[in-house]
Parts: C-alpha cells; sequence; structure tokens
C-alpha cells in the first residue's frame, strides 16, 4: 500500500493525465436522474420505515421496496435460492474453553504462556492453527501518524511478530484526536503490513474485534435462559484470524531479556510517555497455538440485497465488478421526552437539535443517500449497454451495528469471492462535508490506491470524462486519517480479504447519527454527479481486459 498516499496520489494524477487522456462519457450516465433519486431515497429515509434499524420491520420494507425495482429493471437475484435476500446469521457465541498459548524461545531458553494466565487472547481467536514466527521486531508506540510527527512503522513488517507499548501514545500525542488510529494499529500491522501477529499490553478490547460486539448481550427470550455471549459476529469462526495476544509484565520480562533495551525501562518510558526506540529481538522465536472452542447461544437474522447485470463477454461475464451500500440506520427513540426537552438516542444515535417530538433517524444521507444510488447504478447497468463483465450490487445489513451484512457476505459469497476483480462502496454521498458550501464540487476517495494503484487511475480518468469534473480529495485515504475511514464501513471487509476497493464518501456533518439527517437536506444535483462517477469507475473495470493490478507490497 501506498506510505504517502496523498504525495503518490498526486504523482499518479500527473502520469495519468499523461498518458490516459480523457474519454468521454458512458451513454448509460443519462440513465441516473435526479428525480428517481429523490423519489427512492424519500421512501427509503421516510418516517414509515422507523430509522430501519437492524432486525427492523422498517429495514424489510426498505429490502422489499429495492426488490420490486431490481425486478422491474430485469437485474437478475443473487440471493439465497433464487431470491434476491441473502439471509445474514448473526450469532452470539460464548468461548467454552481455551488451550491457547504463545511459547517464546530466548537464547537456549524456552517458555510457555498460557491463555488466562500471562496472556490473553481474543474471545474470537479464529480457527485452530499453530505457526512460528522467527522474526520479532518492537515497534515503540506502534504508530504510523507523519502529521504528529511520529513514524514507528517505517520498515517492512511483513511476517514478523510486532510488539509495542504505551496505549496513549507518547507525551504530545493528542489522544483524542487520534483516538481510532490508536484502535486500528492492529489492523493496519496485520491486515495492511502483513505482520504475522501483533502483541500489546494488556488493555481494552483490542482493535482487531473492533466488528464484533464484545460485551454480553441478553439471551434469548424463549425457553431456559442461557449464557450470555462472549462475542456476537457474522463472521465465519472456522477460518484463520490474524494472531493477537495481550502479555502481562512476566511476559514481556522474558520476551526483552535479551533485548538491547530491558522491560522494566521500556515500560517506564511508554508509562511516562517518553520516546521509545525500536528493534529487533534478535534470538527469539515465538510459536502462537491458537485452540478455542466455541458455543453458539444466540441466533438473530437480518437480510442483503443482491442483484446481478450479466456482463456481455463470454470470456469475462463470470467474473464481476461489485458496488456495495448499506440500507440500514439506526432506528428511532420510544423513550419519553428528557427534562431538556431532548429524547434519548437510539444506539449508534446522537441527540440532535431536532424537535423533541422528532423520534425517528432517518438516515437520508447515512446511507439512504448509498442505497438510493445503488439503485440508480443497478438500473442504468441493467437498462444501458452492457460492458464485458458482470456487474454485482449488495445492499448490505448492519453496518451500524458491525458491519454484519458485508462480513458475511464475504465468507459467504453468492458468487465466488475470488472472481471480484474490485468493489466500489458508496456511503453518505447527499451532502457536502461539513455543509461546507465551498465542498459541492467534493467528493472524497479512500482505499483507491491501497490495494491497486491502477484502480485510483482508472477513477481519475473516469472523472476526467465526467463534465464538469468533480473534485477529488484524498485527505481521508491518509494512514493517519484521525477518523480511520478506511477501516469503517463495508469496504474493509472486501479488502481484507485483498479485493481491490474505493469508498466513496462526501463526509461527516453535524446531522450524523441524528434525528435531523432529513430528506430537505439531500443535494440531489451533487448526488447524481458522485453516482455518475461511481458508474463511470465501474463501466471502466467491467471492460478492463485485466484485473486491476495489486500493489508489490499488497502481493501475497
Amino acid at each position: 500500500m501506498s506510505r504517502r498516499p496523498v504525495a503518490i496520489c498526486t504523482i499518479a494524477a500527473l502520469f495519468a493525465l499523461a498518458i490516459f487522456p480523457a474519454t468521454a462519457a458512458s451513454p448509460g450516465v443519462s440513465l441516473i436522474r435526479s428525480a428517481d433519486l429523490r423519489e427512492w431515497l424519500s421512501y427509503i429515509a421516510s418516517d414509515g420505515l422507523a430509522g430501519r434499524a437492524t432486525y427492523s420491520t422498517g429495514l424489510g420494507l426498505a429490502a422489499a421496496y429495492i426488490e420490486d425495482r431490481l425486478r422491474a429493471w430485469g437485474v437478475k437475484p443473487a440471493g439465497d435460492a433464487g431470491s434476491y435476500l441473502q439471509t445474514v446469521r448473526v450469532v452470539g457465541y460464548r468461548t467454552v474453553q481455551s488451550r491457547s498459548s504463545v511459547t517464546v524461545r530466548v537464547g537456549g531458553e524456552t517458555r510457555v504462556f498460557r491463555d488466562g494466565e500471562d496472556v490473553t487472547f481474543p474471545k474470537n481467536a479464529g480457527a485452530k492453527r499453530s505457526f512460528t514466527v522467527d522474526r520479532v521486531e518492537f515497534v515503540g508506540y506502534g504508530l504510523d501518524v507523519p502529521a504528529a510527527n511520529l513514524v514507528d512503522l517505517d520498515k517492512d513488517l511483513a511476517g514478523a511478530a510486532v510488539i509495542w507499548l504505551g496505549p496513549n501514545g507518547p507525551s504530545g500525542f493528542d489522544r483524542q484526536l487520534y483516538r481510532n488510529v490508536l484502535s486500528y494499529r492492529d489492523r493496519h500491522v496485520t491486515e495492511d503490513l502483513r505482520g504475522a501477529a501483533i502483541v500489546g499490553p494488556m488493555t481494552a478490547p483490542r482493535g482487531n474485534n473492533a466488528q464484533e460486539t464484545q460485551a454480553p448481550v441478553p439471551a434469548g427470550q424463549r425457553g431456559a435462559p442461557r449464557p450470555a455471549p462472549d462475542f456476537t459476529t457474522s463472521r465465519r469462526i472456522d477460518l484463520p484470524r490474524s494472531a493477537s495476544v495481550q502479555g502481562s509484565d512476566a511476559f514481556y520480562a522474558f520476551l526483552f531479556s535479551k533485548a538491547p533495551a530491558q522491560y522494566d525501562e521500556l515500560k517506564r518510558r511508554a508509562d511516562g510517555q517518553e520516546p521509545l526506540p525500536a528493534f529487533r529481538l534478535d534470538g527469539v522465536t515465538m510459536t502462537f497455538t491458537i485452540d478455542q472452542d466455541y458455543e453458539a447461544v444466540r441466533t438473530e437474522l437480518t437480510q442483503n440485497v443482491v442483484g446481478i447485470v450479466e456482463g456481455s463477454d463470454p470470456r469475462l461475464r463470470s467474473t464481476y465488478v461489485a458496488f456495495g451500500a448499506h440500507y440500514d440506520h439506526v432506528g428511532y427513540s420510544g423513550q419519553p421526552v428528557a427534562a431538556d426537552g431532548t429524547r434519548p438516542a437510539p444506539p449508534n444515535g446522537r441527540v440532535g437539535s431536532g424537535p423533541a417530538d422528532d423520534i425517528i433517524w432517518n438516515g437520508a444521507d447515512d446511507d439512504a443517500s448509498g442505497t438510493a444510488a445503488m439503485m440508480a447504478l443497478a438500473r442504468a447497468f441493467a437498462q444501458g449497454p452492457r460492458p464485458k463483465r458482470s456487474l454485482l450490487f449488495v445492499w448490505h445489513a448492519g453496518e451500524e451495528i458491525g458491519a454484519y451484512g458485508s462480513l458475511y457476505f464475504v465468507d459467504h459469497s453468492t458468487v465466488p469471492i475470488e472472481r471480484i476483480v474490485a468493489q466500489l462502496n458508496i456511503d453518505m454521498v447527499g451532502r457536502n462535508r461539513n455543509d461546507d458550501p465551498t465542498e459541492a464540487n467534493t467528493v472524497y476517495l479512500v482505499g483507491s490506491d491501497r490495494i491497486s494503484a491502477e484502480l485510483d487511475q482508472i477513477s481519475r480518468d473516469a472523472n476526467r470524462s465526467l463534465s464538469p469534473p468533480l473534485t477529488l480529495d484524498y485527505e481521508m485515504n491518509a494512514q493517519s486519517d484521525p477518523e480511520q475511514i478506511y477501516y469503517r464501513s463495508d469496504h474493509y471487509s472486501y479488502a481484507a480479504k485483498g479485493i481491490p476497493i474505493i469508498f466513496f464518501t462526501t463526509g461527516l456533518h453535524a446531522d450524523y447519527h441524528t434525528s435531523t439527517d432529513e430528506v430537505s437536506k439531500i443535494l440531489f444535483d451533487k448526488l447524481v454527479r458522485v453516482t455518475a462517477l461511481v458508474y463511470e469507475t465501474g463501466v471502466r473495470l467491467a471492460n478492463l481486459d485485466h484485473a486491476p493490478v495489486p500493489n508489490v507490497r499488497n502481493t501475497p
């Protein structure tokens, strides 16, 4: 992946302008119309759907609405058993027993550290497996934030066990601003930089479980009470996960016993938020044994909506360009008015500045805008010229409570997952960031060059075909982006499988996750233009005679 996305993208843009001349927009883009988007979005974000909470009747109504239109447009069903719906199983598990351990060899001495004693594994550690790592790297605070003059990860970490200390970062590091950077450094190391394992001090639940519910939830209402789950997930638990472990002081003391710096001194520096060194622990090997038994104690069901427009080329139609948006939102508040005149927010919602009797979080921008854009794309491809590859459309459920729909889809794809050449995700594309009028022409691209720089060039070429083109902003694509948007929507479920992605968004605003995110604030002309950019990018991908070339660093 790009180590300096903004700078590299600037160079790539100049290269693309010189090598890839702008091409005209595709005829199908004329089928993307403001009036249609307004009609569809107004229904999806209407009060009658009560905020489209996962597992709610409102979300079911939204699914049926999308289904009806896909059927009318001739989009083929690609869900379960010839339908448009894919059932998503969200399961709560209890970790019945853990025999997981870390065996550390330092010089000629070996010690075994068992889960629950001097080390702690995640409750969901994935499939049973054992592997040995003979390269162990200490990376200080484990952060990569050039904007804060803090770069600990400026080396090749592929295949290494990576260790850091200091949950809050060094002195002067804005922990509040970069809270998501701290939370997601696990994923950055194991999934972006291909580290073999991560080792950190014992703290709260780790970042690589951020898409799972860790806190206990109530048992089902029927039958005898059952134990509360240790974690809730839509992912397969029989597949390997990135290895992650937290260690006690005794564990670290042995691990660093032959190191250039002793653990006591490193811990003192980390606790005092002083600068930390970085070095390899020579002569150290670590064997991770993951062996846990799980019991399912609770299951809930929701649905993805899935359709396909088949490609025209006999050779390429068995490969796919995937498009995604989440059609759920956070629901509504049925609680009484509080003393300050507001109502409590629903889960994942915030109390906004709207009327006290407005209890529905409509989610017009988040993500009825993306849902409607996807409908426009599906119709344009179904009724316009057919490109060579097939087009896969997935309206994901449960994004707001853990990306459940996309995580389930990539583990239970209704088409061969290895035949998806790219995924284009659309989330919040109907407004200006912070309602700033100077952003009227701006769309943010995230992840477009992280797995395949060629994909980014394709999107730039697509943008130049528009009249006028949009302003492409890559601020949120930087690894040091405080919001860490790259890891926080459905596209990342695909990226974690190695599929090149682009996340299209126009940014957050004051109505994000409040009852005031309403249809009246949607900029439909802008929504048309952003949808056209996604369409044009999809056309070029679908007619490309090869899959987007992966970056060298992201090639196994």
